[in-house]
């Protein structure tokens, strides 16, 4: 039944045509949940496979290679969802949908089609999916261009973070839950993963390609 009665903050805000979850939030989160773990998983299998280099990949680059994987389909399937049907979503039900308006209680702009968050979210499913998903072949397939691809994605993945955060920072944090499990959970703790793991692997990545670099001028130095 369609009504203009939502969780959402602040608890003034306009939705018509707003029609209820059709799934409890446990089951929306724990879909997400099992998706990702899932990637996760193919990407540490396949990363220790048969595929080049794959014998000498240590723990660490396999949970590399499961991050990229896990990235390209969050980005690819549940942020492009948003970026194709934002306008609708209030009024739509469905897996998908479900998932973002349990999300939006952390954060209503996902409600609304705030411009930001439709344009950052477009970027990402579109540029940072497909690339997320290439540099896991590449990593996979030990090319060389790998080091560089982690670079790009991590440093897109953090600025749009960072981005995230400013701009609701500036709005006085006025579309959360207040509630700690919303807020804390959700809106820091799951977004807070796309800075502290992007930050590392742009560090790793830097490191890795000063290497290079410092191999391929070694031969050219003069004293």
């Amino acid at each position: 039944m369609a009504t203009t009665a939502h969780p959402y903050w602040p608890r003034s805000l306009s939705l018509p045509g707003y029609v209820a979850s059709a799934r409890p939030g446990w089951q929306c989160a724990g879909a997400v949940a099992a998706a990702g773990a899932g990637l996760m998983a193919l990407g540490w299998v396949l990363g220790g496979g048969g595929a080049k280099g794959g014998a000498g990949r240590s723990p660490a680059r396999r949970l590399v290679l499961g991050w990229f994987l896990t990235c390209a389909g969050v980005h690819g399937i549940l942020e492009g969802y948003f970026s194709l049907w934002h306008r609708e979503l209030p009024a739509t039900t469905g897996l998908l949908a479900d998932v973002w308006k349990e999300y939006a209680k952390a954060d209503s702009r996902y409600m609304t089609s705030d411009d930001f968050t439709v344009a950052m979210e477009t970027v990402t499913a579109w540029a940072w999916g497909p690339l997320s998903f290439l540099t896991f072949l590449a990593f996979l397939c030990h090319h060389p261009t790998r080091y560089i691809l982690q670079l790009l994605v991590s440093l897109g993945q953090l600025y749009g973070d960072v981005l995230y955060f400013a701009t609701e920072a500036r709005a006085g944090w006025s579309h959360s839950d207040p509630r700690p499990f919303y807020f804390w959970g959700y809106f820091v703790g799951l977004n807070g993963l796309w800075v502290l793991v992007p930050g590392a692997l742009l560090a790793d990545a830097c490191h890795h390609l000063a290497n290079a670099q410092r191999a391929l001028d070694r031969p050219h130095h003069k004293a």
